[in-house]
């Protein structure tokens, strides 16, 4: 559109959990991409949060991510104001399948452009634009795809991450794959469980691809209240 890139404001809202490395990936990313970065450090006012409802900091709960998360979308919601702009929503189908995400935190934006893009596309574009931009952008982008996901709610050990997302819910290409097939392709769990051996053959045991298909059937059905109020967005 001919527009100049210093228009997207990009945020990064370091909290409890947040690593050196994811940190400075993201506002390097930004650097490279010419846009307008701001940092918004969060464990200050989210303490005083805690305060305020009564919340032991000391008990890492779901309390504990969730104000983390909402006060994220706050901030950006309230900064899109200011702007006059809009909240881009980061979430994908994945996520939004498993409801692997907060409750009118991440959940919510004003348009949610990844809502039909699942994970394993993602790291593919992700991937793909690495392999054709120039050096530094392909170096950021190439750290961040080997960077375990994860929300990074919880204290980290050291600089080590100490939540893996796919460690939590399952690795992301199981889930994808039983995505397609039950609302795609609309097979029963017990044809989704066949195909799957068939196709993960060699790289997951039968007990691994059983654990995970019964945790998303368990999780889709579950989570199915953060669906029924999205923002809009593709699809």
């Amino acid at each position: 559109l001919g527009k100049d890139r210093k228009n997207v404001f990009a945020y990064t809202m370091p909290g409890f959990g947040t690593t050196g490395k994811t940190k400075n990936n993201s506002l390097l990313l930004m650097e490279a991409m010419g846009v307008t970065s701001r940092t918004v450090p969060i464990s200050e006012t989210v303490l005083k949060h805690f305060a305020d409802i009564g919340h032991d900091p000391a008990v890492l709960n779901a309390t504990y991510e969730n104000a983390q998360a909402r006060y994220r979308t706050m901030i950006l919601m309230d900064a899109a104001n200011e702007a006059g702009g809009i909240v881009v929503g980061t979430g994908d189908l994945s996520e939004l399948a498993l409801g692997w995400c907060t409750y009118n935190g991440d959940h919510m934006s004003m348009y949610a452009v990844n809502a039909s893009v699942p994970k394993t596309l993602v790291r593919h574009m992700v991937h793909y634009v690495a392999c054709r931009a120039d050096g530094t952008l392909s170096e950021i982008l190439k750290d961040i795809l080997d960077t375990p996901v994860s929300p990074e709610l919880l204290p980290p050990t050291g600089e080590e991450i100490s939540q893996r997302t796919e460690d939590l819910v399952g690795p992301y290409e199981l889930h994808d794959f039983f995505l397609y097939q039950i609302v795609r392709c609309s097979c029963a769990p017990g044809k989704v469980y066949r195909l799957a051996k068939l196709a993960f053959r060699g790289k997951y045991t039968n007990e691994t691809i059983l654990k995970w298909l019964r945790n998303f059937y368990r999780r889709f059905f579950q989570q199915q209240f953060k669906r029924s109020c999205l923002p809009d967005g593709p699809k």
